[in-house]
C-alpha cells in the first residue's frame, strides 16, 4: 500500500465533524492575491488565489501555492509522498497576521514566509512525527529571497532555526492526497487539514493542530 494511501486512511479514521467535539472551530476562506508587499519574484509563481484560514479569534494565516508544481527526478527515498519534488523546492507562501505557532508549539512571528519542501531524517528523534516524511519547512521572506533556490538539507534548516529562534526548524505536516478536491476539515483531536491543488497535484497540508510526538 503506497503511504499516501496509509496516511488519508490514518486522517479518515480520526476524522471529527466540526462540531462541538472541538474545542476551537476553524473555517477556510478564499484569500485573494498574494500580498501586495511580497517581492515581485514570488508573486510571479505563485497562484492568484489563496486560502485564509480563520479561527474563533480571527485569521490565524493566509497560505497561497505555486501555480506549477516543482519536478525532477523520481526520489528514492522512503515513506515519501511528493517523490518527484526536489529538495529545498518553493512550494508556496504563508502569512500569519499575528504570533501563530506550529505543531510543535514552536512560535511563529507575524509576517510573511516561505514554505519549502523538505523530509524529516530518519532517526530516532523523529519515530511517531507522522506517517509521511513530506514536511513545508518555513523560512522569513527576508531571509530567503531568491524563489528559484533550491538549498540543501543544512543550509534550509539554518534558515529556519532563524525564523524560530530555537535549535528547531518552524514545519507544517503535509503529503500528497489521492483525493482530487478542495476541502478543509477537522482531524484527530486538534488538527485542521487544508486540501488544495498546486498545478497537477493535490497536496492535503495541516494548518493548525498539536503534535502529539
Amino acid at each position: 500500500m503506497r503511504i499516501h494511501n496509509v496516511v488519508t486512511r490514518v486522517l479518515i479514521t480520526g476524522i471529527i465533524a466540526v462540531s462541538a467535539a472541538f474545542a476551537e472551530d476553524y473555517k477556510a476562506e478564499p484569500a485573494g492575491v498574494p500580498p501586495s508587499d511580497l517581492p515581485a519574484a514570488y508573486t510571479s509563481l505563485l497562484q492568484k488565489d489563496g486560502a485564509k484560514i480563520v479561527g474563533p479569534s480571527g485569521p490565524v494565516s493566509e497560505i497561497w501555492l505555486v501555480a506549477a508544481a516543482p519536478s525532477g527526478p523520481a526520489s528514492s527515498e522512503t515513506n515519501v509522498t511528493l517523490t518527484t519534488v526536489p529538495h529545498g523546492s518553493l512550494m508556496g507562501v504563508i502569512r500569519f497576521p499575528s504570533q501563530g505557532k506550529d505543531r510543535r508549539g514552536s512560535v511563529i512571528k507575524p509576517g510573511i514566509y516561505t514554505l519549502r519542501y523538505s523530509m524529516f531524517p530518519i532517526s530516532g528523534d523523529h519515530q511517531g512525527i507522522a506517517p509521511q516524511r513530506d514536511f513545508f519547512i518555513l523560512t522569513r521572506i527576508a531571509d530567503d529571497p531568491d524563489p528559484k533556490a533550491a538549498p540543501k538539507y543544512d543550509a534550509l534548516m539554518d534558515w529556519s532555526r532563524k525564523a524560530s529562534g530555537t535549535p528547531h526548524p518552524l514545519t507544517m505536516s503535509m503529503w500528497k492526497s489521492d483525493d482530487a478536491k478542495a476541502d478543509f476539515s477537522a482531524a484527530g483531536e486538534s488538527d485542521w487539514v487544508l486540501q488544495r491543488q498546486m498545478g497537477g497535484i493535490w497536496l492535503a497540508i495541516i494548518v493548525v493542530g498539536t503534535s502529539a510526538a
